[in-house]
């Protein structure tokens, strides 16, 4: 009886750590608007999955709802990184 439980029990960790995980996601980018040129620096909390993929395609349709369009994710971090970039990303600081 003890080993049907391993299953259920491993299945149950692996399910609170990826929700965890993808809590603590976040990435910083670059986007750009057009007519007349603007450039922006900003960090976003990603919701999905922590892949470059996944934060590409969410920050990019956040930003294109608002007229801008992702140049690049520079990259992805845990809150711990949050602090250091806070003040380079000012306005645009988890604002998409």
């Amino acid at each position: 009886m003890k080993h049907a439980r391993l299953p259920l029990i491993a299945a149950l960790l692996l399910g609170f750590a990826s929700s965890a995980s993808a809590a603590d996601c976040y990435a910083d980018y670059k986007a750009k608007r057009d007519n007349p040129l603007r450039l922006h620096y900003g960090v976003a909390q990603i919701d999905g999955a922590c892949s470059e993929g996944q934060a590409r395609t969410e920050i990019a349709a956040r930003l294109e709802r608002n007229g801008w369009t992702l140049l690049n994710v520079l990259s992805l971090f845990d809150a711990s990184g949050l602090e250091e970039r806070k003040r380079s990303a000012g306005q645009f600081y988890l604002r998409f």
